[in-house]
This record gives C-alpha cells, structure tokens and sequence, in this order.
C-alpha cells in the first residue's frame, strides 16, 4: 500500500505494508535485555482477595501489572527532563511522530579503554543530507543486542562534539542501538544528553534521545520515514517503538 507524503516541501512515497519496527520487545525474562544494574522487568498476574486474576487459573481474564524501567529494560524515548530538576514530560514535550530520518551504519572507534563514535564518523555518513532524525547502528550487529546484559560492560559512547556536531546539522531526534549516548561511568558529567539537549541554554524541549533499539541488517542505510511511537507516560521517558519506512525512488 504506497502513499504519498507531504513532508515539509517534499513529497514523499512510502509503502505503509513494509513497516520496519526497530524497538525491542520487553519480556519478563532475565533475557530481557538489561541495563544500569537492575533486576529483569516483571509482568504478573495480580492477586486480588487471593484469587490470582489469570485465565489460567481460573479467572475470566487475564490482569497483569508490569513492573519495569523504561531506561533500563527496552526501547525507550526521553525528553530533557531526563537531567533537569524542573519535570518535563515526553509525552508533553513530543507532539510530531514522523520525520525524515537517515539511518547510519558506525564501526566504533577505539579510544584508550573506550570505544567511541567521532564527529568524523557522523559528518562521513550524513554529509550534506539534511535530516530531522538519525538512526545509528553500530557495528558487529548481532541479534544478541535483543537480549544483553550492559552493566558493567563500558559500553560504546558518542563523543561529546559528535553530538554537538549532530545538533548543528539540525538533528532533532537521536536513536542508537546502545543503553545511552553517554559512557557508563563518567561521574554524572552526561556531556552527550546536556549537548543534546543544549543544558546550559535554552532547553531543546522537543528533542528526544531514543536508546536501546536494534536495526537487523536486512535495513539498509539511507533515507526513512520514521514513525516514533510513545506510550503516554506523563514521565522523562517512556517505551517506544520506532517504526521505519522506506522512502521510495
């Protein structure tokens, strides 16, 4: 089903049937792909009175409560409250869903005991395309992204001027496939959320850093039209899936 898109002062042909959904699925497993030292998300049948509320036993539906961590247990989007004291809610702050985006492919660099993403990189992938939203992918891409353990494993970061460098482009909307954009350890300083999101000006409140997707192979790099679908949490961040589709020649 192809449609034509009116986006800015292009027009853009998609095919709505070959939506490319580049969230992970949270599951309570402890194969849950996981972050910053919690435990795995939790999805329960609620006990009322003592009669637990599951089909399986014996009730007429199924009643489940969910307990998790939007920044640790799955794709998810965050706004700037994310580091302010002041609340900011994503789910205030995001009010347009599509974009043009362009999806990158990055091998990281080593640097000391880091391995990082360079403003080298990122100008060689995007160079003059304007964009509204990057989709990093990083490199070896193996599906055990789905299900990884991160803390503990310093993982791959963007440095500090390749999101400046992001942020000048006019890029509006940053996803990787990684736990953050910061280094793991870095006492707090979190210069890639704070150059995002412009801390020490006027705030980019309608900005979003979406972490923890997962980009198969088979999507090739270049242009999309990128759906970024949140859940309504009145919250610094919430699960999302990102969906993506092809920009047709």
């Amino acid at each position: 089903m192809q449609a034509t898109i009116q986006y800015n002062s292009r027009k853009l042909q998609i095919d709505l049937s070959k939506p490319l959904d580049i969230s992970i699925p949270m599951r309570a497993s402890q194969e849950n792909v996981n972050a910053w030292y919690i435990d795995a998300p939790k999805i329960e049948a609620e006990v009322i009175e003592g009669d637990t509320i599951s089909v399986e036993k014996g009730a007429a539906v199924n009643f489940n409560t969910i307990h998790f961590n939007p920044h640790a247990h799955g794709t998810h989007t965050e706004c700037v409250g994310h580091i302010t004291k002041k609340v900011y809610s994503v789910n205030k702050h995001l009010k347009q869903f599509f974009f043009l985006a362009e999806v990158v492919t990055v091998a990281p660099e080593k640097l000391m005991k880091d391995t990082i993403i360079s403003k080298k990189q990122l100008q060689f992938a995007l160079g003059n395309k304007k964009r509204d939203a990057i989709v990093i992918r990083t490199i070896p891409n193996m599906k055990e992204k789905l299900s990884r353990q991160y803390s503990n494993s310093n993982w791959t970061y963007l440095k500090e001027d390749a999101i400046k460098f992001l942020v000048k482009k006019g890029i509006k909307h940053l996803l990787i496939d990684l736990p953050s954009v910061d280094r793991e350890e870095d006492g707090g300083e979190l210069r890639g959320h704070k150059a995002f999101w412009n801390y020490d000006g006027k705030l980019r409140k309608d900005c979003t850093i979406t972490e923890m997707i997962y980009v198969p192979n088979t999507v090739a790099d270049g242009e999309y039209f990128l759906n970024l679908q949140i859940a309504p949490f009145e919250n610094d961040a919430s699960p999302s899936k990102p969906i993506l589709y092809k920009v047709l020649e």
